[in-house]
């Protein structure tokens, strides 16, 4: 009897919501793609998905040190050129904070040194809460962070993109080329990678939730591997830990 398909899902932000690139594990020549506005659509979704590999940072500190949680102290040095993708997370009181004004006080009072959140930080916040209350609510089993620019690096071979996938905030073709090109080589369809995005999404989101499809695959098959290597917990019990 053949065994039944283990769905993963390579998942990041969007505009619209959260854009999902889900495959079976063993044939990705069956991935799709989607655009939901709630994470908790994918956790839902039939058939089960075992595996979500985010591109959103999960477990939140009390107070902050510099370079930030351990995750992205450990990551940065692999990235070279590209580490400045990696941005420190606030306090949980920061990213909980009503107002952007707010934010800054809380992340103020709660860093080593005191440090202001950015305004491209901030506008996380709410993508943040939203995959916080999941796990909190029971969700952690099968959800865990990753970055893209850590999970090319880790797909290369251990050397990281040697161009930028954005210049000036604007997308880099060459550098979203340089990309596709090791999803195709690690399997990924070129329908899949060369397809227009759906609406609410960008290339770069589609190619960023690609890399974290193939992420989901390491680690339901068990060779995924956490930065740092020992993680740490939040006050909530959520493991911080990029892995790739």
């Amino acid at each position: 009897m053949t065994a039944a398909p283990r769905w993963i899902a390579g998942v990041d932000g969007c505009p619209a919501g959260w854009i999902a690139v889900l495959a079976p594990a063993d044939d990705l020549s069956r991935a799709t793609v989607r655009v939901v506005p709630r994470l908790d659509e994918l956790l839902d979704a039939t058939p089960r998905v075992e595996v979500l590999a985010v591109d959103m940072p999960i477990g939140l500190p009390e107070r902050t040190r510099p370079g930030g949680r351990g995750p992205e102290a450990a990551v940065r040095p692999h990235l070279g050129a590209r580490q400045s993708s990696v941005f420190s997370i606030p306090s949980r009181r920061a990213v909980y904070a009503p107002d952007y004004a707010t934010a800054c006080a809380e992340a103020l009072a709660t860093s080593e040194p005191p440090r202001k959140v950015s305004k491209q930080a901030f506008y996380l916040f709410p993508k943040i809460r939203e995959l916080d209350g999941l796990l909190r609510a029971g969700a952690s089993d099968r959800v865990y962070e990753v970055h893209p620019e850590v999970a090319f690096w880790r797909l290369n071979g251990g050397r990281a993109m040697q161009l930028p996938k954005k210049i000036k905030g604007k997308v880099n073709p060459d550098g979203l080329d340089e990309r596709r090109a090791l999803l195709r080589a690690e399997g990924l369809p070129a329908e899949v990678l060369q397809q227009r995005p759906p609406r609410g999404a960008a290339a770069d989101d589609l190619v960023d939730a690609c890399v974290c499809l193939l992420i989901a695959r390491r680690l339901l098959e068990g060779t995924a591997t956490p930065f740092p290597a020992e993680p740490e917990r939040d006050a909530c019990g959520l493991q911080m830990a990029i892995w790739a």
